[in-house]
């Protein structure tokens, strides 16, 4: 059996919260919508500290920094793409052309990656990271977020 089959067979069976109640907002217009991207690449500045094993914590960083690496270690994971082109897991360039075309209102100052190896239950994103990531965004004034998953 191969290593990704090995992979989907047990993230099939790993239990799925359910939750009584959904948070939901509607957001403004896309036109008029502020946009983040969120992504699990465990994406970091080159001089901060990067992510460890089963590491819940998230790193923010500015619109314009492009001297970010991924600290995405999965075996199963190509990293050329990201090697070529930074937009494969953080389209920040095409989020700004979709600005500059009016599709979107505007682009966040800042936008956050967490690592995509969490624990099982991710209790604690769920409960302590995941808020604090919301809070950092709407205090940006966010209205949109566009998740990258890794």
């Amino acid at each position: 059996m191969s290593g990704d089959q090995v992979m989907r067979d047990y993230a099939s069976n790993l239990p799925v919260p359910e939750f009584a109640d959904t948070a939901f907002v509607p957001p403004p217009a896309l036109a008029e919508a502020r946009v983040a991207i969120v992504t699990s690449a465990a994406l970091h500045r080159s001089g901060d500290d990067g992510f460890t094993q089963g590491d819940t914590s998230f790193r923010s960083f500015p619109s314009d920094a492009r001297d970010l690496v991924m600290g995405h270690w999965s075996p199963n994971f190509d990293r050329s793409g990201f090697a070529i082109d930074l937009n494969v897991v953080y389209p920040i360039d095409r989020l700004f052309e979709l600005e500059r075309r009016g599709v979107i209102g505007s682009v966040a100052a800042n936008h956050l990656a967490f690592a995509g190896n969490q624990p099982d239950d991710v209790a604690t994103v769920r409960l302590d990271s995941g808020p604090a990531a919301a809070k950092v965004l709407a205090d940006d004034g966010v209205d949109v977020v566009l998740l990258t998953p890794v």
